[in-house]
Formats: C-alpha cells, sequence, structure tokens
C-alpha cells in the first residue's frame, strides 16, 4: 500500500500533460513528501477540461474500517462501484515520485528504509483516483493493483494504478462500462526506475485545515 508520494512539478507541466485545464493560472506549491490526510492536487473533469485543486487524501472510513481509506484494490466492493461507474467521480492524482516501506530492517540503522519510485523517461505522471464530496469538502483515494518486478522487490503486494500518458488520463476520466476497471493493472517494469530522493523533515500527523492560498475545486 502507498502511504507516501511527492508532487513537485508545477501546474504549467501539469496543465501540459493532462490539458486542457481550466484553471490552469491557479499557483501550487511544491509537495515534497504527501502523507494520508494531508491535502494534493487533484484533477478532475469539468465537461470537456480539466480543473485543478487540492483535496485531502483519504475517503471516510465505513462499515467496521475506522481509518480513512487511501488506497482502493477490491473494485468489485459496493463501496466503490457507484464512484467507479461515474466518470465525473473519477480524478487523476498527479505525481512525480512515490514510495514504498521496506518489509525488513535495515541491518544498518534497525529501521525500515523508504523506497522511492518515478517513471523512467519523464517527470510527470499520475494516479488513477476516485473522489467524493464530503461536509468537510472531498477527499480522494487513488487505485492499487498486482504490484509490476520493479516495485514488487520492494513491496510485492501492491503497487499505484499509474497513468503514464495524457491519453491514458483521458481514458481514465471518460472511460464507460468495464473499460474503467479494466485499467487496474501494473505499470510496464521497464518504464520504472528505483530513485534516490533527499529526506526532508516531516510527519504523518493529519494536516493542518487547507490554506486559503491553495485552490479548491469547488
Amino acid at each position: 500500500m502507498c502511504n507516501l508520494y511527492r508532487m513537485t512539478s508545477n501546474v504549467q507541466a501539469i496543465a501540459q500533460m493532462f490539458a486542457p485545464v481550466a484553471n490552469a493560472q491557479v499557483n501550487l506549491p511544491a509537495f515534497a513528501e504527501i502523507y494520508p490526510d494531508a491535502e494534493a492536487p487533484v484533477l478532475i473533469a469539468r465537461g470537456p477540461a480539466r480543473r485543478l485543486g487540492t483535496m485531502r487524501w483519504g475517503w471516510p472510513p465505513f462499515g467496521e474500517i475506522k481509518r480513512p481509506v487511501t488506497n482502493i484494490r477490491n473494485l468489485v466492493s459496493p463501496m466503490w462501484r457507484a464512484a467507479l461507474e461515474d466518470p465525473n467521480r473519477r480524478c487523476i492524482v498527479p505525481v512525480t515520485a512515490f514510495s514504498e516501506w521496506s518489509q525488513t530492517p535495515d541491518p544498518a540503522t534497525g529501521r525500515k528504509r523508504k523506497h522511492w519510485f518515478a517513471l523512467k523517461d519523464q517527470d510527470l505522471f499520475a494516479f488513477a483516483g476516485l473522489w467524493r464530496p464530503t461536509a468537510e469538502g472531498p477527499r480522494f483515494a487513488f487505485l492499487t493493483c498486482e504490484a509490476n518486478g520493479v516495485v514488487g522487490r520492494v513491496h510485492p503486494k501492491a503497487m499505484p494504478v499509474i497513468l503514464g500518458t495524457a491519453e491514458a488520463a483521458h481514458e481514465w476520466l471518460t472511460a464507460q462500462g468495464d473499460a474503467a476497471p479494466a485499467m487496474q493493472r501494473p505499470f510496464p517494469d521497464d518504464a520504472m526506475m528505483e530513485i534516490e530522493v533527499e529526506e526532508v523533515a516531516s510527519t504523518s500527523a493529519p494536516a493542518p485545515p487547507r490554506k486559503p492560498e491553495q485552490p479548491s475545486l469547488f
């Protein structure tokens, strides 16, 4: 399960890759480390264009689940069916790298280590996400799938569903019927790599309320 990623690209690059973006004039800071319950950039479809803003990462808990859901794997569950079947409830989550924790502690430190992954030939890509409105504002989670060989060496259980092209992102936002769940598949090994990322001081504690300068989607 992916519970840490970063988005350090800029609005211009997002708009260029995922055009047309109706509000490409907005400003976004760099997000060096994004943990669950933090605000993060998201694109949703509004007619033929996309709209860029921030949402809180974590689908509200339900049933016996006590924590917000960050990763979505079981698409046959009734909990996801309505959002998955409605293109207006799908979203694109811009990403520049994501992290998985090592399965065993590092012998030198005695602690598990972050392993960061990115695409080989491009700085920006996206996760395939779903979102929903809540009384506290919109929230999102993204799909996961079987891990490919690159990610599986560190985290064999799962990896995020990656949208590596503008065409894939458009397909995710517009697909009908079984075409959307069919996109829940691993990204090709030969297009990915593990990278080194400079660590930053951070915490996994809940994020503060949305700052006024971060653009709302609504």
